[in-house]
């Protein structure tokens, strides 16, 4: 079993920046591909970044790429997502997801999930 704690959400005017971070736990998150996701109210989960269990591969969406940078501290069980140049198009819950695959963008894919945290960006 893992799970996942994101903190770091907030609000923040546009061009700021923050710096997510999703904490794992549990016997298999190191081996574990980890993905960020963001969702409004009454939309779908949207794909934001991916990172492979080693670190060494990453998968952006086209809408962050440039502005979000996604890493992994193994040691800490850590993951995260700096986000830079931020956009009012941004503000969202932030999911952390975690699956024993292969990184994916589709959500479906991941098994673990963790309770989100928001990120506000004012215009």
């Amino acid at each position: 079993q893992v799970q996942l704690v994101e903190s770091g959400g907030g609000l923040v005017q546009a061009g700021g920046s923050l710096r997510l971070s999703c904490a794992g736990s549990g016997r298999t998150f190191s081996s574990c591909a980890v993905g960020w996701f963001r969702q409004n109210p009454g939309k779908e989960r949207e794909f934001v970044v991916a990172i492979t269990w080693s670190g060494g591969s990453t998968t952006y969406a086209d809408s962050v790429k440039g502005r979000f940078t996604i890493s992994r501290d193994t040691a800490k069980n850590t993951v995260y997502l700096q986000m830079n140049s931020l956009k009012p198009e941004d503000t969202a819950v932030y999911y952390c997801a975690a699956t024993r695959g292969n990184t994916s963008p589709r959500s479906e894919r991941y098994e673990y999930w963790g309770r989100g945290t928001q990120v506000t960006v004012s215009s």
